[in-house]
């Protein structure tokens, strides 16, 4: 029998509704939950002291019939976001013991609709680079190996929602921090359109890079959920509102030589992408070979804005707090150095004809098909020594563009999770949803967990 915690979004919201469940006792299973296995994680940073407090308000909401669609729903908050009277450290000592004043925007608008705050969830200090493992946090562990990564700085709430903690949890995504680790841990990562959550709140890594949005047990629970912390829900499509229509008819374009040509791609990877276009294929869609611009200058325009705005974000913290940064942040910060005004300025003109270059490059097409990493999870191992270790990825060119792209399981490697990427042009949240829905809904990968 499934048990309350692990009920999709849309039947635990309709439990609520009909009375057959309350908020309470969602809240208290899902406390239930991280008592047993946050030990296991080291997910889940600070609990809500007033989460049964807040279940009890929505509970009273549905009562009266009021609420919205995720009313009495409990879900985590990464750390760099604000959630007012817990702790917003963003995973640094230099920021130790500050407590949020406010919400930020995308956690007011899912307690306005009277879902739940459960706590706050790992993250790689300032959302720079990870793990660092002389933080005095312990960093979060995928819940597939616990020797393994979580990968990106949204780690805690991918091991949340993979762990089964929570089914819904806020990440950040300003490199492919809300899809790298969703494809590491096996859950659903949804990198929305830039600007259509609203970014205030959050500690700024790069605003122009930056993204807020959900990470989230299936597509369904992560479309819900972005329509929740849509800023402005009348310049937007719901994410949700093409679920039943499923890909059919839908023209997706194959980017495989974007990924298998690079000798880093894992052999289980490039198969098990090629399994998924053959499955969308099956689902009625038209899978076509598409010839993308050439990653690298993507990535490299995307770093000196990354690097320079990290540095500006920084710049009066770490005048005086120097000592209390990590050191791989204080080497990210130290690239930012020497980064010169020109230098941001020629990054961001490559931004625009690089954004026109994808966009011409989908002309004929609906969608992109891609994967997300390259390889599976690396061992902790791997980040013992001093020199940095690259996980690649192919998510921070639609950081660069804005688009949004979503990240679902595919299948496994010795264990591991991997994952594809779905992308659309700005606002078409909806039709990469409906894709991933229909293959999420025909496979057996996202239904899979992990065992404790």
């Amino acid at each position: 029998m499934t048990e309350a915690i692990d009920l999709p979004l849309h039947d635990a919201a309709a439990a609520l509704r009909a009375g057959t469940l309350t908020a309470r006792a969602l809240t208290e299973a899902a406390l239930t939950r991280c008592a047993a296995r946050n030990p296991h994680l080291h997910a889940v940073t600070h609990l809500n002291p007033r989460a049964l407090a807040e279940a009890d308000r929505a509970d009273a909401l549905l009562a009266a019939g009021q609420g919205g669609p995720l009313c009495g729903i409990p879900f985590l908050v990464k750390d760099l976001i604000d959630a007012s009277g817990l702790p917003a450290t963003s995973g640094s000592a230099v920021l130790a013991g500050r407590i949020a004043a406010t919400d930020a925007p995308a956690v007011a608008m899912l307690r306005a609709q009277g879902a739940v705050v459960l706590g706050k969830v790992a993250t790689y200090e300032f959302a720079m680079v990870g793990p660092d493992l002389t933080l005095p946090e312990p960093p979060a562990r995928n819940p597939w190996n616990r020797a393994h990564i979580t990968g990106g700085s949204s780690s805690g709430s991918a091991s949340a929602v993979a762990g089964g903690l929570v089914r819904m949890a806020l990440g950040t995504d300003t490199g492919g921090s809300i899809r790298s680790p969703s494809a590491y841990c096996g859950c659903v990562g949804l990198k929305p359109s830039y600007d259509r959550v609203a970014r205030a709140g959050a500690f700024p890594l790069s605003p122009a890079l930056d993204h807020t949005g959900p990470i989230a047990a299936s597509v369904a629970d992560a479309a819900l959920m972005l329509d929740a912390i849509t800023a402005d829900p009348s310049a937007w499509r719901p994410a949700s509102g093409k679920l039943s229509q499923g890909a059919h008819g839908l023209r997706i374009g194959y980017a495989r030589d974007w990924f298998a040509a690079d000798p880093q791609a894992a052999a289980a990877l490039i198969r098990a992408m090629d399994d998924a276009a053959a499955h969308l294929s099956m689902l009625g869609a038209s899978i076509t070979p598409i010839i993308l611009p050439d990653y690298a200058p993507y990535e490299a325009a995307a770093s000196v804005i990354l690097h320079a705005e990290a540095l500006a974000e920084h710049r009066d913290l770490i005048r005086d707090k120097a000592a209390l940064y990590g050191r791989p942040v204080l080497q990210c910060l130290a690239f930012g150095a020497a980064i010169d005004a020109d230098d941001l300025a020629q990054a961001r003109l490559a931004q625009a004809s690089l954004t026109a270059a994808m966009l011409a490059a989908m002309d004929g097409f609906d969608l992109i098909l891609t994967a997300t990493t390259l390889t599976p999870a690396l061992p902790f191992s791997a980040f013992d020594g001093e020199k940095a270790v690259w996980t690649p990825m192919r998510t921070i060119a639609f950081n660069l563009t804005g688009q949004p792209a979503i990240s679902v399981p595919i299948g496994f490697e010795n264990g591991l999770p991997l994952g594809m990427q779905l992308v659309g042009r700005i606002g078409c949240e909806d039709l990469i949803c409906a894709a991933a829905h229909a293959f999420e809904q025909a496979t057996d990968h996202s239904c899979q967990r992990p065992s404790f």
